[in-house]
């Protein structure tokens, strides 16, 4: 596909699997179509929709799905398990028909959580068609999600109107303080994840890394990543979150929405920080081998109060994977002590 190019969309639902997840794991949730077509509408143009299923079992949601101008296939009642693989079977050979016969199509979307269409997705990958999936997260098997090229679980797309009781459940209330803590591990999570990501590509690069060009980078690696999961709402939003932390920087791109983004050049935050850790690490190192598990408290003689949380880190080995992934100190595991050995390289920061 030619960058710029809009993505032309096409959508194939297992509907039987997803209204009785819904309906099973969602608390007795009435499965409703607008979620996806809201988040399918933010990634290109959608110029086919196919339904597939016994339509007498789902007489209320036809109108729904008929609201949504999707076309809706049926597949003829039969028993149990025989009716599920003539659906599945349908769909699929619907979906790879399209594929020959329209090459403008440039993206298919498989509504299921279904493993048995993982075989699809690869195939429909090979003809070079970008795959999204999506299911219901308690009942997706655990092979469909890395198949495709992002997955969506539809229970997180905005605008799931989800039954009381199933909202209790997944958002439990707790105490102010515990709640930040858990966010900060959250977005510690997502600045190592990034970090990598960015030293990675420009690695691979002319060290330019483009927005767009890291939001695939992170989906490649994890094709459920959402930036939702953090607490925002798009992935522009958590960079610039990030910058304003000092965990990355960002400038200008080529187009509105897509900046390029880096990492801080020497004497950031960040960078001063891996810099007290590996020259600790080279001082201790003539005592004895530094083991990882009383590193912390070592380099708080020097700097009081350290806490690798302010750089946007969940935890104390993640800061120091971070420190290694840019060549300032080796972790190696000692299985004699079950702890990790730290020795400081001659490198500087970034």
């Amino acid at each position: 596909m030619t960058t710029g190019q809009e993505e032309r969309i096409a959508v194939f639902l297992d509907y039987e699997n997803l209204a009785i997840g819904a309906r099973e794991s969602l608390g007795g949730a009435k499965f409703d179509l607008q979620p996806i077509s809201d988040a399918l509408a933010e990634r290109g143009r959608v110029i086919a929709r196919r339904a597939y299923a016994d339509w007498s079992l789902f007489e209320e949601d036809r109108r729904m799905l008929t609201r949504g101008h999707v076309e809706l296939i049926e597949v003829p009642q039969r028993m149990g398990r025989s009716r599920k693989n003539a659906a599945d079977i349908k769909l699929a050979v619907d979906a790879l028909e399209l594929a020959f016969e329209r090459d403008y199509v440039t993206t298919f979307v498989i509504c299921s959580g279904d493993s048995d269409f993982t075989p699809l997705v690869h195939k429909l990958r090979e003809l070079n068609k970008r795959v999204i999936g999506v299911g219901i997260k308690e009942s997706t098997s655990p092979l469909l999600p890395p198949a495709c090229d992002e997955f969506l679980f539809y229970e997180g797309l905005e605008g799931v109107d989800l039954p009381a009781t199933r909202k209790q459940r997944v958002a439990t209330p707790q105490p102010d303080e515990e709640k930040q803590e858990e966010e900060k591990a959250d977005v510690g999570d997502l600045a190592g994840l990034v970090t990598k990501t960015v030293v990675g590509l420009q690695r691979s690069s002319d060290g330019s890394v483009l927005s767009s060009s890291l939001k695939r980078a992170l989906l490649r690696k994890d094709p459920t990543f959402n930036e939702a999961d953090y607490g925002f709402r798009a992935f522009g939003e958590a960079l610039r979150h990030l910058a304003d932390r000092g965990l990355v920087e960002l400038s200008e791109g080529p187009a509105k929405g897509d900046p390029w983004v880096s990492l801080p050049e020497e004497g950031g935050p960040e960078n001063e920080a891996f810099e007290l850790l590996r020259s600790v690490v080279a001082e201790r190192a003539g005592d004895g081998p530094v083991y990882l598990s009383s590193l912390k408290n070592q380099l708080r003689k020097v700097r009081p109060g350290f806490s690798e949380r302010q750089y946007g880190y969940s935890g104390f080995l993640q800061f120091c994977r971070a420190a290694q992934t840019r060549g300032l100190v080796d972790l190696n595991w000692d299985e004699s002590v079950g702890d990790y050995v730290v020795a400081a390289t001659a490198a500087v920061p970034r």
